[in-house]
């Protein structure tokens, strides 16, 4: 998931041990959802919403840029930018000298009062563009001839999703025909990736990043890949679009960084916080086994039979992350409803497995697995019980994708270095995110 994703790059550390263990957890100490940056200690800097309501207290441990910062007694400067607010917060680390997202519902780029307290004037200068609606006065066309797109299906899928307000799945995207929400459909569009690239531009010439012997560190985080993803698929001409678009932003940035910090003055990283699966129906028309399940389902049906057998009601609080959340019984009962819902879930044909994730040592598990879930495993914040899908299968709908899971296409990624002291040289052999 992003926010774990983002989190194990910038700490080099696992979620057992910097405590972000999903984008969204149910926390057992105080009995309810946690959103992984929410704050409510915070006020939103920038607009009227409560977009801005964040901040990295939820993240235990320290990042790079944090270490950065002590080692150099605070000069460093750090600022974390992305669409999401977690693509900016959790890379940023604690002692961030800013972080900035975009509020959907306004179309600004914000920031939280942990923070500041106020937006500097150049952002204030950079919202009252109004890029976003600018971009959407327009329409998405091809950026190149359509037979180049090699890597695509047909544009017209049934199993594609729309941006929200469109009425079309297909080329040419009509944004200008986007009547309301037109702020939150614009992440969902290849220009929401320039529109961040033209902002880290801004930052880096305002905050004069690079501009003196302490090294300073931007994080930016393209989100619009993600939306864009979720939406259409990964075999999708939107997807390959927005790469190609993508590929000739990184250059255009890369270029800015050669004119106003240097060639050889600056590192440049490029990674991913998670990967996806294909559509589940996409893979079925070229009869490879996938399919989607209903998690409102699947706790509605193991909530019924726990009742059914034991007379427990309402066993499971909610399922996340691929972990079912038991509700406060008594310790008797406990070890007989985990022991009654790993075997009923075991029975699940798109299920391979199951275990209760305190005992995750004494589960037969494959070692990658075993590996995986006890470095993901958290006891306040994660669940009772881990449960494991065939490959291909997610928790979803039937239209786009996702991801979250173990398997090698939700957890494969790129790592680039680029700039000063990289020679060049490439190796295929397994590395890891912490790394």
């Amino acid at each position: 998931y992003t926010a774990p994703g983002h989190t194990c790059v910038y700490t080099g550390s696992v979620p057992a041990i910097h405590g972000i263990v999903g984008n969204n957890w149910y926390d057992k100490t105080i009995g309810t959802g946690v959103y992984c940056t929410q704050d409510e200690a915070t006020q939103t800097v920038g607009s009227n919403s409560i977009a801005g309501k964040m901040s990295p207290k939820n993240l235990w441990t320290t990042t790079v840029t944090d270490e950065l910062r002590l080692a150099t007694n605070f000069k460093s400067k750090v600022i974390g930018i992305a669409l999401k607010d977690r693509g900016a917060i959790l890379p940023g680390g604690h002692s961030a000298n800013a972080a900035y997202w975009y509020d959907g519902q306004e179309g600004k780029w914000i920031t939280s009062s942990y923070y500041m307290k106020e937006l500097p004037v150049w952002v204030n200068d950079f919202n009252a563009n109004d890029f976003p609606a600018k971009y959407m006065s327009k329409s998405w066309n091809l950026d190149t001839a359509k037979s180049l797109y090699i890597q695509s299906t047909e544009d017209d899928m049934p199993f594609e999703g729309n941006i929200m307000g469109e009425a079309g799945v297909v080329f040419p995207h009509q944004l200008g025909s986007i009547k309301t929400g037109r702020n939150e459909a614009f992440k969902t569009t290849p220009f929401a990736n320039t529109f961040t690239f033209d902002f880290a531009k801004a930052v880096v010439k305002n905050e004069q990043l690079g501009n003196n012997s302490v090294p300073d560190f931007l994080t930016v985080s393209i989100s619009s890949t993600d939306y864009i993803g979720h939406t259409f698929g990964p075999n999708s001409m939107e997807i390959e679009d927005t790469y190609l678009r993508l590929d000739k932003d990184i250059a255009d940035f890369l270029q800015y960084l050669d004119k106003v910090v240097g060639k050889d003055n600056y590192l440049f990283f490029l990674t991913a916080d998670h990967g996806v699966a294909h559509v589940p129906a996409f893979l079925n028309q070229h009869a490879i086994p996938a399919g989607v399940v209903d998690d409102a389902g699947l706790l509605k049906k193991m909530n019924q039979l726990v009742q059914d057998k034991l007379g427990v009601k309402k066993a499971i609080t909610t399922i996340m992350n691929y972990q079912i959340y038991l509700g406060d019984f008594s310790l008797n009962k406990r070890k007989d409803v985990t022991s009654f819902i790993i075997a009923e879930l075991k029975k699940e044909p798109y299920i391979a497995n199951a275990v209760e994730l305190e005992k995750i040592s004494e589960g037969t598990l494959p070692e990658p697995q075993k590996k995986m879930m006890t470095n993901g495993y958290t006891p306040n914040r994660s669940g009772d019980i881990q449960f494991v899908f065939i490959p291909g299968y997610f928790d979803g709908g039937t239209k786009g994708t996702t991801h979250g899971l173990w398997n090698p296409y939700d957890a494969h990624i790129p790592l680039l270095f680029y700039g000063w002291n990289v020679k060049q040289g490439k190796t295929n052999r397994e590395t890891y995110m912490t790394d």
